[in-house]
């Protein structure tokens, strides 16, 4: 008998079994990744930096699951796939560039505070979240670092803008989701992006404060249009604004390579 339980074979069990529902998070995994690349140039080692960050993730979200599932022994095949190539590809990274273990610092405590967060009976709380934004942040040097020497100026810049793309992003999904009967975190989630409005236009290049503008413009308009449209037959549903962040994501990735800091 094997150790390790073969999941129930029907096509929407092998999906949730394999395949976690949190699509945003892909673009939590590209954007540093990219803003990473764009603060210093392409390299292969890139492309297994980019491999363990997936199956990290997943292996991530599939821990998750499992914590809270009914049926565990459902989830510990695909678990230990994944868990299985987040080992080989760290490895190979951290043989090849050591000074990568340093991330450990950062993804050590934040993956523990958003493993606790999917205990059952427990609420998804905002710390949860943002300490899955914490661990992305990583990608940024991690990325300029496997290209080679570092501009560190660079590499700093655009991880304060992956930043506060990321934890503006985690604030107004909230907003028009978990929060969407707050209007105080709807406020909160406005003056965040009013202040990186004005850290933009002070620090960086005008096309990051024209993002972070638009930025603002999204975080005030989608609850404004959430409330509008709630109990009518045109609800705002999860996937409009899934749609607007990556439009956000993809502006935001674009001005990082076209105009460098």
């Amino acid at each position: 008998m094997s150790f390790v339980a073969r999941p129930r074979t029907d096509a929407t069990s092998v999906r949730r079994l394999w395949f976690p529902g949190q699509h945003g998070a892909w673009a939590m995994l590209a954007v540093p990744f990219l803003l990473g690349i764009a603060a210093s140039a392409p390299s292969p080692w890139q492309l297994v930096l980019a491999v363990a960050a997936i199956a990290g993730y997943l292996a991530s979200a599939t821990a998750q699951a499992w914590l809270r599932a009914r049926r565990r022994p459902n989830y510990v095949f695909s678990l230990v796939v994944y868990a299985t190539a987040f080992a080989l590809a760290g490895l190979v990274l951290v043989l090849s560039h050591p000074a990568l273990l340093a991330t450990a610092l950062v993804v050590g405590p934040a993956g523990a505070i958003a493993l606790a967060g999917a205990r059952p009976g427990t609420r998804r709380e905002l710390a949860g979240s943002l300490a899955q934004v914490a661990i992305v942040l990583t990608l940024v040097p991690a990325a300029a670092w496997l290209a080679g020497p570092i501009d560190p100026a660079a590499v700093l810049a655009l991880t304060l803008v992956a930043a506060g793309y990321l934890v503006g992003t985690v604030l107004v999904v909230r907003s028009v989701i978990r929060e969407r009967d707050s209007v105080w975190f709807a406020l909160l989630s406005f003056g965040f992006h009013a202040a990186l409005v004005l850290a933009a236009a002070a620090f960086l290049p005008p096309a990051y404060a024209a993002v972070a503008a638009g930025l603002a413009a999204r975080a005030a308009i989608l609850p404004i249009l959430r409330r509008r449209r709630a109990g009518t037959s045109r609800p705002l549903r999860p996937v409009h604004a899934g749609a607007v962040e990556i439009i956000a994501s993809l502006t935001l990735v674009t001005i990082a390579f076209a105009v460098p800091l």
